[in-house]
């Protein structure tokens, strides 16, 4: 009898318990701008001296900043990354059952709004299985890819397209009020993936930003803008997607400087939906128990390396902003210098939720960084990698294109696809491809990365050392092709 009446009483506070958790689980408004620099952020170390985004700011100073944060490296393979947790070898066509599933079945209203750039169609969409609601631009429709900031359409909850009257950025930021307030007595957490097409080309700022920042200090020019640049790749070393007049470097008749104030003009409209959105959930009273992540599919590189461009393995080309904002649950104010990748968030957005995940995450939970950000030494025990294998996903289909030396379609631009390893401090990126030399940086003296030391004699143990550990991460993370990679190029 005393221990039934210890089992009965067992349950009825563990039932409590679990009651008293669910209440309290955190709802999660998951921000996922498009093709963002860090730079962009008045509140990073490295931002354009005439940056300014204050609301942005704001979750910094009372959050975990990331300064070594890679999403992805292309709208398209960051998204499907995003979407199932998983890096790019990993995603192939059968991955049509996003995490964001798990969290409807396992309590949470779900909800999207935005940029859609994965498969197409609104089965891929995946409303009323992924998502309770859901206001969906797909950008690979007919015509839909030119319309990043005027004359969208939509599909509303999984309907046929309507058109989004107005400024883009504007009206996500509506929307996204809109969600908020319906949930603000519904008794259930809620998450809520909120993808802005900007500041994607052709950065069309808002009509109340044009020239905002036209008497700005000048934009530094980077020293490698044209070529040459000893030591880098083959197809590195006269780049560049800039036309040099009098001496300046010029795009489509204009200058370097006009377009990257032309870009962070775009986001001003971000900032400020970002401090609407903030407001609609204080004065909701759901603020409190809301965790806001800030970020980008990938970052973009202004003239670094020469490029205009994503998708290079090079941190101006690649690395994004990152901003956890969540004062009732961790530090505020801290700066985590560790590197993230995109699968990592992820696996942190279900720890947070305390949602078990339905299907494979490639992922870390970053959790204890959020905690302790500067302090948790073990997180780089296991390096954080990344790879870039073009319009291919499929781990089978990059071996065949490997054995079959069809390197045309592991090649975009000019350049081979590519798997990179971050420590923190080294940065080792190899080619998938013939005859091509790889790269290592010591970002801690050369965070521009001009010096490639995987020419350097006195740097061969550690390059042998990285390309190693490098191979093995990614085998343990299903990339067979690692394998079967031609051998790279070595200088004497």
């Amino acid at each position: 009898m005393i221990t039934r009446l210890v089992f009965l009483t067992t349950i009825a506070v563990f039932s409590q318990w679990v009651s008293a958790t669910e209440a309290n689980r955190p709802n999660i408004l998951h921000v996922f701008t498009d093709d963002q620099s860090y730079r962009t952020l008045s509140c990073y170390p490295g931002a354009y001296a005439y940056a300014n985004t204050p609301n942005i700011d704001r979750l910094a100073e009372n959050g975990v900043m990331f300064t070594q944060a890679f999403t992805g490296a292309k709208c398209v393979p960051s998204r499907a990354s995003t979407l199932t947790g998983r890096l790019q070898h990993n995603v192939t066509d059968a991955c049509t059952r996003y995490w964001a599933q798990d969290f409807r079945e396992q309590g949470y209203t779900t909800g999207m709004i935005g940029k859609w750039h994965w498969g197409k169609g609104t089965e891929m969409h995946q409303h009323g299985a992924a998502w309770d609601w859901s206001v969906v631009w797909d950008h690979g429709q007919k015509h839909e890819h030119t319309t990043y900031y005027w004359g969208q359409s939509v599909n509303i909850n999984g309907g046929d397209p309507v058109k989004l009257e107005g400024y883009s950025t504007d009206r996500y930021s509506d929307y996204t009020v809109q969600f908020i307030n319906e949930q603000s007595d519904s008794g259930k957490p809620w998450y809520f993936w909120l993808c802005f097409g900007a500041v994607h080309g052709p950065y069309t700022p808002a009509e109340r930003h044009i020239d905002g920042y036209k008497d700005g200090a000048s934009t530094p020019i980077p020293k490698d803008i044209f070529g040459p640049r000893p030591g880098k790749p083959k197809h590195m070393n006269e780049w560049t997607k800039w036309k040099k007049q009098d001496g300046m470097p010029m795009y489509k008749d204009r200058s370097f400087d006009s377009w990257v104030k032309q870009y962070n003009e775009a986001v001003s409209a971000i900032d400020e939906g970002i401090g609407r959105i903030f407001k609609a959930l204080e004065d909701s009273g759901q603020l409190d128990n809301t965790i806001i992540i800030f970020t980008s599919d990938q970052g973009f590189a202004w003239g670094d390396h020469g490029l205009r461009d994503k998708r290079y393995p090079y941190d101006a080309a690649l690395r994004n902003p990152l901003i956890v904002y969540a004062p009732n649950h961790f530090v505020q104010g801290e700066i985590c210098d560790l590197p993230v990748n995109g699968p990592d968030i992820i696996r942190t957005i279900h720890s947070l939720a305390n949602v078990k995940p339905g299907i494979p995450l490639d992922g870390r939970d970053f959790t204890t960084l959020l905690k302790e950000p500067a302090h948790d030494k073990s997180w780089t025990d296991e390096p954080m990698i990344q790879t870039y294998t073009c319009s291919i996903y499929d781990n089978t289909e990059i071996e065949q294109a490997i054995r079959e030396k069809n390197w045309k379609a592991l090649t975009f631009d000019n350049s081979p696809a590519w798997i990179m390893l971050h420590t923190g401090r080294y940065k080792y990126t190899r080619y998938l491809a013939e005859d091509c030399i790889e790269e290592l940086y010591d970002l801690r003296s050369d965070p521009e990365e001009l010096n490639n030391l995987a020419v350097r004699k006195d740097f061969r143990k550690k390059l042998e050392m990285l390309r190693l550990q490098t191979i093995t991460a990614f085998r343990n993370k299903g990339a067979g092709y690692v394998d079967i990679l031609p051998e790279p190029k070595l200088i004497p």
